[in-house]
């Protein structure tokens, strides 16, 4: 595990799924437990959402987390902080080390302005987050700035954001300890317009950890 503070020789998997390929996911995340995202093959970007389990109107904030931790990007040790203010999730192992919160989820919308018309009606990590976040009573109005796990996206020196290749390599992880209990969703990226999923979009493997104190 390198210089990550989560070690499985101290852990029970309690959850263990293959989520396909373009598809949405989402689970609880109980606190203490940690949740790990494998990237299988490489390349492939996971859209993120967090919302606290008891208290929907209580979500991640990427303002509220770059300000914290004064970084542009997510990596080990990043603490993830909600719009009240607390503290959702610690990043506790890292394979990687570049993920972004700046670029948002693609959308038809976003796919049209960028791409053309001819990718209106591509599938998006939008209407993926619509899909899930409809099984829990919200909508449209309660999606916000979210984290893209695995997703390259250096800023250029005139301040724009480019997406380029992904650096994580296959079964490269992100291992996420929650500090409240929290409803985690996820799209796994449908974009194949550009290389944020190697123009091939790949499953990912989601895996609920039990920790052992000490």
């Amino acid at each position: 595990m390198g210089n990550d503070a989560f070690s499985v020789d101290r852990a029970t998997a309690i959850f263990d799924e293959i989520v396909p390929a373009r598809a949405p996911w989402s689970g609880f995340l109980k606190k203490g437990q940690v949740l790990r995202i494998i990237d299988l093959e490489g390349q492939q970007a996971v859209d993120a959402l967090f919302y606290r389990a008891d208290h929907f109107e209580e979500r991640y904030s990427a303002q509220d987390t770059l300000r914290e931790q004064g970084s542009a990007y997510i990596g080990l040790g990043s603490k993830l902080i909600s719009n009240e203010g607390n503290l959702m999730l610690t990043v506790v192992g890292d394979s990687c080390g570049l993920h972004d919160t700046s670029a948002g989820a693609c959308s038809c919308e976003s796919n049209t302005v960028r791409f053309g018309h001819h990718t209106k009606y591509m599938h998006a990590c939008r209407e993926n987050f619509v899909l899930e976040i409809g099984k829990y009573g919200m909508g449209k109005r309660d999606l916000v700035s979210n984290i893209n796990f695995f997703m390259n996206v250096p800023i250029e020196p005139g301040g724009e954001l480019a997406i380029v290749d992904g650096v994580s390599a296959p079964g490269g992880y992100v291992d996420l300890k929650a500090e409240m209990d929290v409803l985690c969703l996820f799209s796994n990226c449908p974009q194949v317009n550009n290389p944020c999923n190697g123009f091939n979009p790949t499953p990912i493997r989601v895996v609920i950890y039990d920790c052992a104190e000490g």
